[in-house]
């Protein structure tokens, strides 16, 4: 499916919220793609992305991942997040598309992506920090979100009576930069409530 993403619209904003929390710069563009622009980009990635379930080994036993995940990229990158070591695979022109929007917007460079493909509401993300050796000491994480609108929780490492929920509705982008990683965690949580499908893609300079 070829479309133009960049395509002028009155639904569509790259203006910016910064988020006031401390140790760490966070900025949330609502609708930086337009609903038609999300919907169309949902529809591919549903169709074209390479998905799959991977495993992790806890407490000595194997368990799925809850959700399905892809890795993207530039050639020869290697990542490796919860004991799971993955090989890039060849970006296809949808990915390179957000690439070129959010890197428009946000000033900063990435050469890889990680997606995420939550099912439904039992698909989820434990707490955790991108803060792995390979992106850096302050990376810069680029989350674009599609479909069904899930909440991004936070809290601080160190106070966790500092919290704050993002809703992360369909075309907005979440930029988390400065030394987020270092003093906060985030997840996507369960919920019991019936919920659509989401695709959430963080995009990330891998050194």
């Amino acid at each position: 499916m070829t479309f133009d993403l960049f395509s002028s619209s009155r639904e569509r904003s790259d203006a910016a919220s910064r988020i006031d929390i401390p140790d760490g710069d966070v900025r949330l563009y609502a609708s930086l793609f337009s609903p038609s622009e999300a919907n169309r980009l949902f529809e591919v990635l549903q169709r074209e992305i390479q998905w799959q379930q991977e495993t992790i080994r806890l407490y000595g036993r194997v368990h799925k991942l809850p959700r399905l995940t892809a890795w993207y990229g530039d050639p020869n990158i290697t990542y490796r997040y919860s004991g799971i070591t993955v090989e890039s695979m060849p970006w296809i022109p949808a990915l390179l598309r957000i690439k070129e929007r959010i890197e428009q917007v946000s000033k900063a460079r990435f050469n890889s992506v990680l997606l995420n493909r939550y099912r439904d509401g039992a698909d989820s993300m434990a707490w955790h920090a991108d803060d792995e050796p390979e992106l850096g000491r302050n990376p810069i994480i680029g989350s674009v979100s599609l479909g069904q609108s899930r909440t991004l929780q936070m809290k601080h490492k160190l106070d966790k009576s500092n919290r704050l929920d993002i809703p992360l509705a369909s075309g907005s982008f979440l930029l988390m930069q400065g030394e987020v990683q270092h003093h906060w965690l985030h997840q996507i949580a369960k919920s019991r409530r019936d919920l659509g499908e989401r695709i959430n893609l963080t995009y990330r300079l891998v050194r």
